[in-house]
């Protein structure tokens, strides 16, 4: 599968498509993602989000016995 061919791909799907024919709408999602990072920062802490994905290991861990 050519590059083409992928984006020909990815323009059928609703909002992956939009994303890839319009290559502005990447860095405002980006923007989006790290301002969304700094409020949780800023409203939890880093260690509490930092422990999320060792609690959510945790959790899977346990309930595989």
């Amino acid at each position: 599968m050519t590059t083409t061919n992928a984006r020909r791909g990815f323009a059928g799907l609703p909002l992956v498509g939009f994303i890839a024919r319009d290559s502005n709408v990447i860095f405002y999602i980006l923007v989006i993602a790290l301002t969304a990072l700094v409020l949780a920062v800023k409203t939890w802490g880093l260690v509490a989000l930092a422990l999320v994905p060792v609690v959510f290991i945790l959790l899977l861990l346990i309930t595989r016995g």
